[in-house]
C-alpha cells in the first residue's frame, strides 16, 4: 500500500497498460463459427498480407456479421474480415438471395463444412489459398497509339 501511495503515477500507468492490453485480446480464442481457428491461417503471397485481414484482432471474429460500414472512405474495406467479404459476395445473387445476409452465411457455413470433411484442413486456410490463387501474377499493359501496341 505504501508502495501505491508514494508512486500513485506509476500504478495508474501500469493499469493503463492492463486496460490496453485486455482491450486488445478475447478472454477465449476466437473461432470462426465456434470451430475452426485462425491461428494457424498464413498467406503464401508477401503483396497479399496487408489485404488479407487475418492475423489482426479486429478481423478474427465469431460469426462474419460486424454491421461495419468499410465503404464509408477509401481501402478501408481492407480491415474487413475476409470470411464477411465472402459472405457479402453470395448474398448477392439473382435477386432472390439480395439483403439476405443470414442466409449467406448459413451457405459459407455449410461450405465451410463440406470442405473440412473432404479435404481435413481449415477451411480458412484453404479459402485464403483459393484467394492467393486467384490473384493477378504479372502486370501488363497496353501501350500504343493508332495501329502500333505492344504490352509492357
Amino acid at each position: 500500500l505504501d508502495n501505491m501511495v508514494e508512486k500513485k503515477d506509476d500504478v495508474v500507468a501500469v493499469e493503463d497498460v492492463k486496460f490496453e492490453e485486455a482491450r486488445m485480446t478475447y478472454a477465449c480464442e476466437p473461432k470462426l463459427f465456434g470451430k475452426w481457428s485462425y491461428e494457424d491461417c498464413q498467406c503464401g503471397d508477401m503483396s497479399l498480407n496487408a489485404y488479407l485481414s487475418v492475423k489482426s484482432v479486429k478481423s478474427q471474429v465469431f460469426v462474419p456479421h460486424t454491421a461495419g460500414r468499410y465503404q464509408s472512405r477509401r481501402f478501408k474495406k481492407v480491415s474487413c474480415p475476409i470470411v464477411e467479404r465472402l459472405v457479402c459476395t453470395v448474398m448477392i445473387g439473382d435477386g432472390t438471395h439480395n439483403g439476405k445476409k443470414q442466409m449467406a452465411m448459413r451457405i459459407v457455413k455449410q461450405a465451410f463444412d463440406l470442405i473440412h470433411l473432404q479435404t481435413g484442413e481449415n477451411p480458412l486456410q484453404v479459402l485464403i489459398n483459393a484467394i492467393t490463387a486467384g490473384g493477378a501474377r504479372e502486370d501488363s499493359t497496353r501501350i500504343g497509339s493508332g495501329g502500333v501496341v505492344r504490352r509492357q
